[in-house]
């Protein structure tokens, strides 16, 4: 009997606000290279590969995240069924059942793998004999799976899975009961006992039954996230739904919403060399650490400094005489605490919301479907950026109200229009943008565009932008 294809159900939703300043809510932890040379995303698409085992992936992400996300999976040469667009976050349990509405309309006997975006696996063969164990209690015994990581240390920051009786299938586990994230103490007696795990968030499970579950336990978010589907579109690559039918669902995790009310939990315990990847701490554990026990990733010199992770993306950082630090430096930010106190870096981002900071949602270099810019200097009407358009790159063909801009080639080709007519700029050649005249910027090479743009007027927000026309469905 042929082997039942299980689909990834990629969860790409959150703002990774945990890794401020490197992680922002414009470009989250799980789309930049945090524990290795791929993304998080790009790693977890990597392990469950399309093939004899899994189907091709869905993924789900934040509207504002969606060409970046799918640029990354073209990457890795992995082409995913949908890319299912959230115009706001719900939390899992809504997601999961987008992605469970989906799959069923294709295949009422679907088999999903859900997975977050942003965790480290360092042992794959591992999880992969995680995952086929775990299928094989869904298919045969009709069983909901979570994945429980054998714990490695008393850990207050996780909610914990008790270990229930043996069932049928060798490996997998019945669920006595899920536990709240404990205390110390609390902790420490789990890890005496063999029977506690730590909760992964990772679950695989039939997508009908998924469905019935949550026709019993959360019946509103079913009805919602059925309204939000038949109410969607397709929109290029991805699916959007109906904004206003997502918007009413409630938000609830799987776990509440429905795993620690069915009867059909059951946990597969595995080691697999895991990580949430929640905090710089976190972070610091999982990396190859020198002789002295740090981490240490850019520009960065220390004398007599041990136990500390220190990452510069900008400046030379210069760090002398601590212990069990974090030192993380971008090209805007410089974040410094204790290693005990990583997890509290959500007190800072908490005060530059209320503040209406920028720099809790972009960083300095903001990334486009046509390539990105950066904002090198800025002053009364005046703004300077550095733009790069990749390759058959397009902008959108727009006017200005408050603005004019004049344009200067440092490398490439640009093909621009203004006012209907067009012109072909090489290197170190410019051209003036007059306010108000309608224009467009595209790269026709094979190269990248680098070109410095100087905006001048009265409003220089990117808010003043009407576009006529646009290659990526922005409106």
């Amino acid at each position: 009997m042929q082997e039942q294809l299980v689909t990834p159900v990629i969860l790409s939703g959150g703002s990774g606000t945990r890794l401020w300043p490197v992680s922002r809510a414009l470009f989250p932890k799980q789309l930049l290279p945090i524990a290795g040379e791929l993304s998080m995303i790009q790693q977890t698409a990597a392990r469950v590969r399309p093939g004899t085992r899994f189907a091709p992936p869905l993924v789900i992400c934040n509207e504002e995240h969606r060409f970046l996300v799918a640029e990354q999976l073209r990457g890795t040469g992995i082409d995913a069924a949908a890319i299912i667009l959230e115009p706001v976050g719900r939390n899992t349990a809504p997601a999961a059942a987008l992605a469970a509405l989906k799959l069923v309309r294709q295949d009422e006997n679907a088999v999903m793998l859900l997975l977050p975006s942003d965790h480290v696996i360092r042992d794959e063969k591992a999880f992969l004999d995680a995952v086929a164990i775990a299928a094989k209690a869904v298919v045969a015994d009709r069983r909901m799976v979570t994945f429980g990581i054998r714990p490695e240390r008393p850990e207050t920051g996780f909610g914990y899975i008790q270990k229930g009786e043996a069932l049928k299938t060798s490996g997998c586990f019945g669920v006595a009961a899920f536990r709240e994230k404990p205390d110390a103490a609390t902790a420490q007696s789990y890890m005496k006992n063999d029977g506690y795990y730590w909760n992964s968030g990772m679950f695989l499970m039939s997508a009908s039954q998924y469905l019935d579950e949550l026709r019993r336990n959360a019946p509103d978010i079913l009805a919602a996230c059925t309204k939000a589907v038949d109410g969607g579109r397709d929109d290029l690559d991805f699916f959007r739904l109906d904004a206003d039918a997502f918007t009413a669902c409630p938000g609830d995790s799987i776990d509440y919403a429905v795993m620690e009310h069915t009867s059909a939990a059951a946990v597969v315990p595995v080691s697999m060399g895991w990580s949430d990847v929640g905090s710089w701490h976190a972070l610091w554990e999982i990396c190859e650490r020198d002789g002295d026990g740090n981490v240490q990733q850019g520009d960065v010199l220390t004398a007599g400094v041990s136990g500390s992770y220190l990452r510069s993306e900008g400046p030379l950082l210069a760090a002398i005489g601590l212990e069990d630090v974090v030192l993380v430096a971008t090209k805007d930010v410089v974040l410094a605490t204790s290693r005990e106190r990583a997890q509290d870096v959500k007190l800072i981002v908490d005060k530059l919301k209320a503040s209406q900071r920028e720099e809790v949602s972009s960083h300095v270099e903001v990334f486009r479907p046509w390539g990105s810019y950066e904002t090198i200097d800025q002053g009364h009407r005046f703004q300077v950026k550095r733009i790069v358009v990749k390759p058959g790159g397009r902008l959108s063909l727009q006017m200005h109200h408050h603005r004019a801009e004049h344009w200067v080639v440092v490398q490439g080709v640009a093909r621009v229009t203004c006012d209907g007519k067009e012109m072909l700029l090489q290197e170190n050649e410019s051209t003036f943008i007059p306010l108000g005249k309608t224009h467009r910027l595209e790269n026709p090479g094979k190269l990248p565009l680098h070109l410095i743009e100087v905006q001048s007027g009265a409003y220089l927000g990117e808010d003043d932008i009407v576009r006529f026309d646009d290659n990526y469905g922005r409106s």
